[in-house]
């Protein structure tokens, strides 16, 4: 996306997805909620905690599960009129503090009464079941009116494992804005060019592009072209696959310093086995094709070797 200035800007998302263990209290909990019940934990003091964990208020203990509900009470609320995204309804709905009966502490959770009109404290509620159900909190899909109870009821579950795992993702979206001489750089992809930006001072090149030189200090307006081509100063196999890998592993990813550049470009290489991968073996770009050049460092596919002598190490070894 181009603004009004010039600058590029471009939606970006950060997302990974965390194995958690759950531990004994809370595995036997989301168990409970895949095979369609509640329960809750008694405390040292006697009384009823859910959702349970495996400590108290207090630091102490907890003992044995209890089972709960799984009708309940509600005990205050905040009604969603606008929906988010990441919230268990798309309608608008009620959050609430729900008081279960047998438990002593109320747990929060959705309630979709259908109108705020019908929603009070005070109010009898039901679970409401997801079909599928795999050991998680969102299997209890929300709350409903106890008045529709009838379509409350959960299917009971085939007999499965216990809960001991369970998948905690974590998604970030926000905006990349590129600045101006990042965006310089990148629209130069488009062309099949990589800028750089020359100090006036000690007239190193840095990649990509900076506002000023980060050893002298002096603003870096100058740009220059540097070759597509130049020699691996350092390298990674890949070796652990995840989910956003650009290939199966193993691969090569390299950091190449560029003919006419001071500072390395980071990217992959392909065409060789991972084992001949080498510091000082002199490669070059390979562009996508004509029709999907973009502002973009995706505009390189990865660098080839040339199959030229590999540089002298003394040639490297400073931008290490």
């Amino acid at each position: 996306m181009d603004r009004d200035d010039g600058v590029l800007e471009a939606p970006y998302r950060l997302e990974y997805t965390y194995q958690r263990s759950t531990g004994p209290v809370i595995g036997r909990f989301l168990t409970g909620l895949r095979d369609g019940q509640l329960e809750g934990v008694r405390t040292a003091a006697g009384t009823v905690m859910v959702p349970p964990l495996e400590y108290d208020t207090q630091g102490a203990a907890t003992g044995e599960a209890v089972k709960v509900g799984p009708a309940g009470t509600v005990t205050t609320w905040a009604w969603v009129t606008e929906p988010r995204r990441e919230h268990p309804l798309t309608q608008p709905f009620a959050w609430a503090l729900i008081k279960l009966d047998g438990a002593d502490t109320a747990m929060l959770h959705a309630v979709d009464a259908g109108s705020i009109a019908a929603m009070r404290t005070g109010l009898r509620v039901t679970p409401r079941w997801r079909a599928a159900r795999t050991g998680s909190i969102r299997d209890l899909e929300c709350f409903i009116p106890a008045d529709a109870a009838s379509a409350a009821v959960a299917d009971a579950a085939a007999a499965a494992p216990s809960v001991t795992l369970f998948p905690s993702p974590v998604r970030l979206d926000y905006t990349v804005t590129a600045g101006h001489h990042l965006s310089v750089y990148l629209r130069a992809m488009q062309d099949k060019r990589i800028v750089g930006g020359r100090c006036p001072s000690c007239t190193k090149v840095y990649l990509p592009p900076r506002g000023a030189c980060p050893t002298c200090g002096v603003p870096a307006a100058e740009t220059v072209d540097v070759a597509d081509h130049g020699v691996v100063t350092t390298f990674c196999i890949i070796r652990i696959p995840f989910d956003a890998a650009p290939f199966p592993p193993p691969y090569v990813a390299v950091a190449v310093l560029l003919e006419g550049a001071d500072l390395p470009i980071y990217h992959l290489v392909r065409g060789i086995e991972p084992e001949q991968a080498r510091m000082g073996m002199r490669v070059k770009a390979v562009w996508v094709p004509d029709e999907q050049l973009g502002p973009t460092l995706a505009s390189i596919k990865w660098f080839e070797p040339t199959g030229e002598p590999d540089a002298d190490r003394a040639q490297i070894e400073r931008h290490l």
